[in-house]
């Protein structure tokens, strides 16, 4: 019979601190009112239930088929005037990030 040439590692069991300080960041992260929390909803008061790009109307029945569009790409630039955000159908929005993803694609010379 053959020797293993490789160990199995047995995981360790966390410690309850652990999960103690995950608990305490992610409680942080979902206080309400905390800057940046509520960009989503400032974003549709601020521009509407529309989608900018196709122009498709909402109403409070199918607003969560809205997403707002950080338009430099940087979610962390939420401005009190919104100028930063574009509200986006579902749809819209794929498309908006697939754009960015074909773009980097490397094209094959013919």
């Amino acid at each position: 019979m053959k020797k293993r040439l490789f160990h199995i590692h047995q995981r360790q069991a966390k410690k309850a601190g652990d999960y103690e300080s995950i608990d305490r960041v992610l409680k942080e992260l979902r206080k309400p009112g905390q800057k940046g929390n509520d960009y989503r909803e400032r974003s549709l008061k601020i521009h509407g239930l529309i989608c900018a790009r196709c122009g498709r109307e909402f109403d409070e029945k199918t607003r969560h088929l809205l997403t707002v569009h950080h338009k430099d790409g940087n979610h962390l630039n939420n401005p009190p005037d919104g100028s930063n955000w574009e509200n986006l159908c579902v749809y819209c929005h794929d498309d908006e990030h697939s754009k960015e993803l074909l773009a980097e694609y490397p094209r094959e010379e013919r």
